[in-house]
């Protein structure tokens, strides 16, 4: 992770804790877990959108279809 050990990881966490306080950090935490799920469900809309993100099971009755109306 960014080639960061375990001990800088602690160290930063302290300095944020000591920047921002113990009454901050709960908030900034649900600050960023909120932007991390919609961050997902944005990337799940986009993914949904494109073309060639079908199910296989869609993907084979489409070939089927295909195959039928061709003749």
């Amino acid at each position: 992770m960014f080639g960061l050990g375990g001990q800088e990881l602690i160290i930063i966490l302290a300095i944020v804790f000591f920047l921002f306080g113990a009454k901050k950090l709960p908030e900034f935490g649900a600050g960023i877990g909120k932007a991390l799920r919609n961050f997902k469900s944005g990337m799940k809309v986009v993914e949904e959108g494109m073309p060639g993100n079908q199910p296989d099971k869609t993907r084979e009755e489409g070939k089927r279809l295909n195959e039928t109306t061709s003749v």
